[in-house]
């Protein structure tokens, strides 16, 4: 009897749509007595995978593979009974667990391979703020030569070496992070959910209930957490508050680790130097929210983990674990649906 896995990768956005060389990949490491489903109808990549569309429903109903961006309601209901593994190409997984409760549907993402140039960007969003790149572009843009604001001190600028960086999460994008910042000199500090174990050089790794020492610590404090009901609402007003003056934040998270009304409000206060947003609780931003207007904060379109590598370490982590379901082995990137990511 065939076996049949689905191929629900089509974004109608080029840097996620899968490529034919994945789809060979992919058969490849199945072998024969596979009946490979490549949904040509695209799938949105924003989000868990939503509804899901008449295709992908209908290539689901007796699949035993399911390979999308999240797991659509309709192929969860398509395959029930005979889908036994769903992949995400998100790392994401808050809205897809409550659909496979009780299916019996093993769950593994791609939290992993976006962890590099989410690093990247949080290194580049850092040097952005420290050495005043967001004055020079103000600068640039009202015709001023602004060397004497930088040289008399009115425009203040650190060197990342000096920096105190804190870690919200220590899972593989705050361990990449981490990689980054200590070996341009940073020292860096971090919490995570199960202490005190995490990368190598860290001052302290501490559990959730250290996150307000963590911030009285950082001057840059970065969310990389993933959202779960425990992590919801993490950096809210009192953890901020506690956060030096002049310090800086950043979140690659999602937008619900962070409570945006109180950022904006140190903000305004002058309070701290800036904040580098790559995701808000709503989006996209809804037009005319403060935080685009505010000069101190970088708006980055949900776009942190952008890399031409993407299909390269996606389709890597795909076939190994492709391996791995007809061995029978354990799957990697397997979704606790206890811990919620």
């Amino acid at each position: 009897m065939t076996r049949r896995l689905v191929i629900d990768l089509t974004s109608p956005r080029a840097a996620w749509r899968v490529p034919a060389a994945t789809v060979a990949a992919i058969r490849t490491a199945l072998g024969a007595g596979w009946d490979v489903v490549v949904v040509e109808t695209p799938a949105s990549s924003d989000g868990d995978g939503g509804v899901g569309s008449d295709a992908a429903a209908a290539a689901a109903s007796g699949a035993e593979v399911y390979l999308g961006w999240g797991v659509p309601t309709r192929v969860v209901d398509a395959g029930r009974g005979t889908l036994r593994w769903a992949h995400s190409g998100s790392a994401g997984v808050g809205g897809i667990l409550p659909r496979l409760a009780g299916t019996g549907i093993a769950l593994t993402n791609s939290a992993g391979v976006h962890a590099e140039p989410i690093a990247d960007w949080v290194i580049a969003a850092i040097a952005y703020f420290a050495r005043g790149l967001d004055w020079m572009l103000e600068a640039q843009g009202a015709g001023r030569w602004a060397k004497d604001e930088f040289t008399d001190g009115r425009s203040p600028v650190r060197e990342l070496a000096e920096l105190r960086l804190g870690l919200v999460g220590l899972g593989g994008i705050g361990g990449a992070v981490a990689r980054r910042a200590t070996a341009l000199g940073m020292s860096v500090a971090g919490v995570r959910r199960r202490p005190p174990h995490g990368p190598a050089g860290l001052r302290w790794v501490g559990g959730p209930d250290d996150l307000p020492r963590l911030a009285g610590e950082s001057d840059v404090l970065v969310i990389a957490a993933p959202h779960t009901t425990a992590t919801a609402g993490a950096v809210g007003r009192p953890v901020l508050a506690r956060l030096p003056r002049d310090a800086i934040v950043v979140n690659v998270a999602r937008g619900s680790l962070l409570d945006e009304g109180a950022l904006l409000e140190l903000l305004v206060a002058g309070r701290l130097r800036g904040a580098a947003l790559d995701v808000f609780a709503t989006e996209p931003l809804p037009p005319g929210h403060p935080l685009w207007r505010h000069p101190r904060v970088l708006v980055s379109p949900h776009v942190a983990a952008v890399t031409t590598r993407f299909w390269e370490r996606e389709t890597a982590l795909i076939v190994a674990n492709i391996g791995r379901y007809l061995a029978g082995a354990p799957l990697g990137n397997l979704v606790d649906a206890d811990a919620g990511y």
